[in-house]
């Protein structure tokens, strides 16, 4: 097959959707199929640890690292504010249309794939597939449009002051809405990650949704957690992106309310995002044990889960957040090391399931130093048996996932032969 892929995010970047994709795009490579990829170069702000004299211009076209050939679109550079991202993604998704259409139009490709979060990336993929007369695949990674009912909660800009400019935003986030829910509904297949968003879509009248989930992919020098040896201290790592959805915050507040009881709790948040600079801001007020590492590469991860008793796997309390399924839940329970899950939904029901770690509804800071508390009283409780990994195995490997997508996007090329 040809398969082209419109993605905002791809290596050499971090971060979960750049691994998704660069496992799917060896495997597929591996199996024969020709990969396209359309993206902006790495850009995202103090998130790349790479040499930027490496970095791929917009318009350049090169080999990746399976083999694929990537074409760089134009990017505008951002800043953790939420307008910054929607133009940046806006600009990127226009020239990522005009790229796929010039210059793949003699070799036309068997299915689109068009990967979200960014929601333009969407409208991209629709348009594109339009043009080259493919079947658009539409990969929801997150739950839209639900997402777009919170979004006056994403960012203080995001709802500018004044009754005029708050009807305006509000009108457009209708439009994204309606117009993310038709192009979901024209897709020749919604590909999800989580069981739950893909019941949630089939209820909504679509009828070709597939659940492909993240995968867990190994950790470099790192095949099983070895528990540290109890010191009376509790070592809980956050590791991922420090973003909106996570809400941090309220983790910080959690620290410190352990720390203030007595409890001997040590944070360490390692990643970057939206919300670093806040969550660093009060995570630095008062003596609390509280460390902010930023992003690190991947080679590292090894050192940080090795220092952890427990990793924190940390949502909002939104309600489309309970139908998505953080990745780094299926890194660790791929490591045996212990969860804890502040989630709701399909993810605490995987770690109760799997007896992978404790869970508790997200936006109770009291209720989060209690369960720490409870921890450093017990350290058997941190113990983890051998189910979460097998589950890990059966439902987030790498090479089982790319066959399912790779069956999935074959069905629906013969269908347009």
């Amino acid at each position: 097959m040809r398969i082209l892929l419109l993605t905002h995010n791809y290596e050499p970047e971090l971060g979960a959707p750049q691994q998704r994709w660069g496992a799917f795009v060896r495997r597929f490579r591996e199996r024969g199929h020709h990969v396209t990829v359309v993206t902006p170069p790495p850009h995202q702000p103090r998130e790349l640890l790479i040499d930027d004299s490496a970095y791929p211009r917009p318009g350049q076209v090169h080999l990746g690292r399976y083999g694929e050939v990537v074409h760089r679109a134009h990017f505008r550079t951002q800043g953790h504010a939420l307008g910054t991202r929607i133009v940046d993604q806006v600009v990127t998704a226009a020239d990522t249309t005009r790229l796929s259409i010039q210059r793949l139009h003699r070799h036309r490709p068997d299915v689109v794939v068009a990967t979200a979060p960014a929601i333009p990336t969407l409208g991209s993929g629709a348009v594109v597939a339009a043009a080259l007369r493919a079947p658009l695949v539409t990969e929801m990674r997150d739950a839209w449009p639900d997402l777009l009912a919170v979004a006056n909660e994403w960012d203080e800009d995001a709802v500018p002051p004044g009754r005029v400019r708050a009807l305006v935003h509000s009108q457009l986030i209708r439009a994204a809405s309606v117009g993310m829910s038709t192009i979901q509904r024209r897709s020749a297949a919604v590909i999800t990650t989580t069981d739950t968003f893909a019941e949630t879509l089939r209820d909504r009248g679509l009828t070709e949704v597939h659940v492909i989930r993240n995968g867990a992919h190994p950790v470099p020098r790192y095949p099983r957690h070895l528990p540290r040896v109890p010191d009376g201290e509790l070592h809980v790592l956050y590791l991922g992106t420090v973003g909106r959805a996570q809400g941090l915050g309220a983790a910080v507040l959690a620290a410190r309310q352990a720390h203030n009881a007595g409890v001997p709790v040590r944070l360490r948040i390692v990643g970057a995002g939206a919300e670093y600079e806040a969550v660093a801001e009060m995570a630095a007020k008062g003596d609390v044990p509280i460390e902010m590492v930023g992003q690190v590469p991947r080679h590292e991860v090894a050192e940080h889960y090795a220092w952890a008793d427990t990793l924190l796997v940390h949502l909002r309390p939104w309600p489309a957040l309970s139908v998505t399924v953080p990745s780094k839940l299926y890194e660790a329970m791929s490591i045996g090391l212990h969860i804890t899950g502040v989630v709701d939904g399909e993810a605490a029901r995987i770690i109760r399931e799997t007896r992978a770690g404790a869970t508790l509804s997200p936006g109770d800071p009291d209720a989060l130093a209690e369960l720490w508390a409870k921890m450093v009283a017990d350290p058997t409780s941190l113990a983890v048996g051998p189910e979460a990994s097998r589950w890990t195995q059966v439902h987030a490997d790498d090479d089982s996932l790319a066959t399912r997508y790779l069956a999935v996007l074959e069905r629906i090329a013969r269908r347009r032969g």
